[in-house]
């Protein structure tokens, strides 16, 4: 169920990317995560849907910018999710596919950054045990030999807050602890980072916008739950029609035209 917008915080969906769009927040958040220097951004993108094909799976990333030299995906991530390195990696090819234009060279390629910020240890050691690490970050290199890198400048670098207290920089080590516990304390920046948020609580169009994606979101869901239902009935309706039982009856005891069942009994009949 979605928050009440009095009750969000920096770390909630459509906040944190509302955030993220005002000037000068997303390249301090991005300079102190990934120590890289934003020259200018060209354009932030919140949420940016990539698809490239009609067949395949699209994703939409929450801030996405674009710098000279390098483009930077930011995810926020407040639960856990299954193959987070597959997420990745997906996520990262996606990025390659939008970011080459046709009939570039791959040296073309633009740096390419991954960056997730985690409230949790994304990765695990033993069950519910994770290695610890404030900071995992990824780059390919040989396994036979470590000095040898791929040198295809794609960095994925994924933060677990929850660790905040093992950071060694302040400035990082404070935004992990205001990003777990929500306590701007007196970093300046995280005073920025809450007070944009109360702010942005008042605005009439960050609240028409968030409604509008609570209405967004409880379609897509109210739309899945009705697509389930009717698979649920569909394989029910198979399952009775294989032990011999008149459509009509089928078709009311699963709740599904007559005309649907007819169709799945020529299915069933064929199958046989």
């Amino acid at each position: 169920m979605s928050k009440k917008i009095e009750d969000l915080t920096f770390i909630d969906d459509g906040m944190f990317q509302a955030v993220m769009h005002e000037p000068g927040i997303s390249e301090k958040v991005v300079e102190n995560l990934l120590h890289v220097k934003v020259k200018k951004i060209i354009y932030p993108e919140l949420e940016k849907p990539i698809k490239p094909f009609y067949t395949t799976k699209g994703v939409r990333l929450d801030v996405y910018l674009k710098d000279e030299d390098k483009i930077i995906d930011v995810e926020l991530q407040t639960y856990k999710q299954d193959a987070i390195g597959k997420r990745t990696r997906y996520y990262q090819s996606m990025i390659d596919i939008d970011s080459l234009m046709k009939g570039q060279d791959y040296s073309e390629l633009l740096d390419s950054y991954v960056l997730f910020i985690c409230n949790y240890d994304p990765f695990e050691k033993d069950k519910d045990i994770g290695f610890g690490l404030p900071c995992y970050t990824f780059k390919n290199t040989c396994v036979e030999n470590t000095a040898v890198s791929l040198d295809d400048k794609s960095i994925k670098v994924i933060y677990n807050a929850s660790a905040y207290k093992a950071v060694e920089d302040k400035e990082v080590r404070d935004f992990l602890h205001f990003v777990m516990t929500n306590d701007p304390g007196e970093n300046d920046f995280n005073k920025l980072l809450s007070d944009t948020v109360e702010r942005l609580k008042d605005n009439d169009k960050f609240r028409s916008d968030y409604a509008a994606m609570n209405l967004h979101d409880r379609d897509i869901k109210k739309a899945a739950k009705e697509e389930g239902a009717k698979q649920k009935a569909i394989e029910d309706a198979k399952a009775f029609l294989q032990e011999n039982i008149a459509p009509e009856t089928i078709a009311k005891c699963v709740k599904l035209p007559l005309e649907t069942v007819l169709e799945l009994q020529k299915e069933v009949v064929a199958q046989a």
